[in-house]
This record gives C-alpha cells, structure tokens and sequence, in this order.
C-alpha cells in the first residue's frame, strides 16, 4: 500500500504554471509541508537553509513582478521562497556541537560521540571558513591534496564546492515541500527565473544568503501543465555497472 501511496504522489506533482483562482490553499498545508521539508537530509546536518512563506500580499505582489510575471508566481495562492544560508555555518556547527555535548553531560564522550565533537569543532570550520585572501580555500586544497595521495579523502576545495553543497541540500527540501503539496491533493510549481537581486532586497536577506528557488502553490488547472510529462528513454539515464 505505501509503495501505491507513493507512486499517487509522485505521479501527482507535476509543475503547474497556472491555478484556480477560486482554489485557496490553507495555511496549514503549507505549515505542515514546510514541517515535512525541514526533516529532509541535508549535508552534515548543518541544516544551512531558510523557508520563506510569503504571507504578506503586498510582498506577494512583489516577488510576483521579480518573479517576471510567471503565471505560477501570478496566480499562485502561495508562495514559498527556499534560501541557503551559507554564512550561518558557524552557528549551525555550534548548534550540532552543543547537541552533542548535553547529550554526553558529565560522562566522558565515548568515540562516536568523540568523533562528533571533532567534526562540527574542525572539520566544519575547515570545510566552510572563509578568508579575503584566500588562504582558507589554499589550505583545504593543500590537505585534501596530501592526504588524498595516500588514501581516498574528501577533496574540499573552494567557495565554489560550498554553495554546491548548501544548494544541493535547499534543493532536497524543496522536493520535499513539493512531493507533500502532492500529497495534500494541490500542486506547485518551483521558478528559477526571477531577479534574485530585487528578492534578496524584498526579504531583507544579508550577504551570505542565496535565493535557491521560488515556489508557487495552488490548485493546478489543465492549462497549468504543458502537455503530457516525457522523460528521455530509462536506458540512456540509468547507467548499471555489473
């Protein structure tokens, strides 16, 4: 029954770019879409993103002209903007760090827990610290150079690798705000042609946050999808190595 359940959905969500007017969306499906997003896996945990439910109508009819106009953005009875909050990572890292600590209370750490407190107390700060001059980003080349001489290792590099793996991780809980909306019975429809500076402004968002993408939500009409939903053949996409 569950593998059913999860087929409905998944043939369900479809990106709807025009929705009934006369359809609202409750508040709490999106709450509780949004609850369902924040469990999505994301790297290290560091839970580097930001959900932003734009409530307020004026700001709606905002983000709709910075959203150019699309009718997912126009009609949409909702509207969702997903964030990554990269610059934030210290405080996360410290977050999971102190986690790990109450947990441990007065005992001594055992190795596991050992190994937690290393990593979000050095390896997260080597992983995601930033320099003007760059010689973070020369350091981590450098060592993951080395060591991956000897043995395979984790090849942390520039500021590149970092808003990879922020994004990679929005971009997870986004698919999982969306496959829930399916799951409520309505549908949505992720953007990615905005002006993402005009948005940054709109949100009062600082320097180191990105717009990962903009989600309508609403109650999809015919018209909303552009035909019948095609893929490129199963063989050319999924390669199996015996």
């Amino acid at each position: 029954m569950q593998k059913e359940a999860f087929d409905w959905v998944i043939n369900r969500r479809r990106s709807n770019r025009s929705f009934d007017p006369a359809v609202a969306v409750p508040d709490d499906v999106i709450e509780r879409s949004l609850q369902r997003a924040v469990l999505s896996p994301n790297s290290s945990n560091m839970q580097l993103w930001e959900f932003h439910w734009i409530k307020s109508e004026a700001l709606k009819s905002k983000l709709t002209d910075y959203c150019l106009g699309q009718g997912a953005a126009r009609t949409a009875k909702q509207l969702v903007v997903f964030v990554t909050r990269q610059d934030l990572w210290q405080k996360r890292a410290r977050w999971n760090y102190d986690q790990i600590r109450q947990a441990i209370g007065d005992r001594e750490p055992n190795k596991m827990e050992k190994r937690g407190l290393d990593y979000y107390g050095k390896l997260m700060p080597l992983i995601y610290r930033k320099d003007w001059l760059g010689l973070a980003t020369l350091g981590r080349r450098t060592i993951s150079f080395i060591m991956g001489l000897r043995k395979p290792f984790y090849r942390a590099s520039g500021t590149a690798d970092q808003r990879i793996m922020v994004h990679k991780s929005c971009g997870l809980a986004a698919q999982t705000f969306m496959l829930s909306i399916a799951a409520e019975g309505y549908d949505s429809c992720p953007m990615e042609g905005f002006d993402r500076v005009r948005v940054r402004k709109a949100l009062g968002l600082p320097r180191g946050a990105e717009i990962n993408m903009i989600i309508g939500v609403g109650m999809g009409t015919p018209a909303g999808t552009w035909g019948e939903r095609k893929r490129v053949p199963f063989e050319e996409v999924v390669i199996t190595h015996n």
